[in-house]
């Protein structure tokens, strides 16, 4: 299952059912799970742990160090959960020691090709990040999120669960959850209505988030008016009240409709 043109180095450790394709480099300190694929030409540098069944595609590079003038070689981390499809060209970083020593990918994601995943990123599960999309460092990306193409992530920005971002986003502020934006700089369009619909969202939920998305994005109520407009909701609908605990938690402030 491993090509006699691949280099492995003697540290790493792969699993049974790995298949490592031609002129593919595995460094020290890697570990690869089972049934993972690595296709021709891939290069994955350590200290990195990969789960199973993921497949990373021709010429991505995976666990390279961070590109921080701060990092002056410390042991950091890459750490890939399970099932994630990484495609061609995709280039994720470790973390630093400022931020907490590690980039962490989730699973069950998809990332297109040409996609940039900085040092101390977090990208939780099920996302799928579209062509050409780059997330600078410390960025959070919550489970469900959907990036559209070449989209642009400010580092310490925070995307909410199931939010959706249009095509050539810039984003430097945290995005809700559920909320789509758009543009650049990105401005808060709406409540994601069809993704929360084909994910099975009921029709009461969405028009829950789409009152707190009016009270707490759009409008200009200050924040104790808006929490006593949405306390019913928030009793009601979990999802309401993950809604407005972001928005009360957020560092950067949240990206709102201009």
């Amino acid at each position: 299952m491993i090509h006699e043109t691949a280099i492995v180095a003697s540290s790493a450790r792969i699993a049974e059912g790995v298949s490592i394709g031609a002129y593919s480099v595995i460094g020290d300190d890697v570990v690869i799970g089972a049934g993972t694929v690595i296709d021709n030409h891939v290069v994955i540098k350590g200290p990195t742990v990969i789960g199973r069944d993921n497949h990373f595609y021709s010429f991505s590079s995976i666990g390279e160090e961070p590109q921080d003038l701060k990092y002056q070689g410390e042991p950091t981390r890459l750490e890939i959960g399970d099932r994630n499809k990484v495609r061609e060209f995709c280039t994720f970083n470790r973390g630093t020691e400022e931020g907490g020593g590690l980039t962490k990918i989730g699973s069950d994601n998809l990332f297109m090709a040409y996609c940039h995943v900085a040092h101390d990123c977090w990208v939780k599960d099920q996302v799928v990040v579209a062509n050409n999309t780059a997330l600078a460092g410390h960025v959070t990306v919550e489970n469900g999120a959907k990036l559209g193409g070449f989209t642009l992530v400010h580092q310490f920005c925070h995307l909410g669960s199931q939010c959706f971002t249009s095509m050539g986003s810039a984003i430097n502020k945290d995005v809700t959850p559920y909320t789509l934006v758009a543009g650049n700089y990105a401005n808060a369009i709406g409540i994601n209505k069809i993704g929360l619909k084909r994910a099975g969202m009921s029709e009461d939920t969405v028009k829950a988030l789409h009152k707190a998305f009016r009270v707490l994005v759009y409008s200009k109520k200050s924040r104790d008016e808006a929490l006593e407009t949405l306390a019913p909701l928030i009793e009601q609908h979990a999802e309401v009240r993950e809604f407005v605990e972001f928005v009360q938690n957020s560092e950067r402030g949240v990206v709102r409709s201009r």
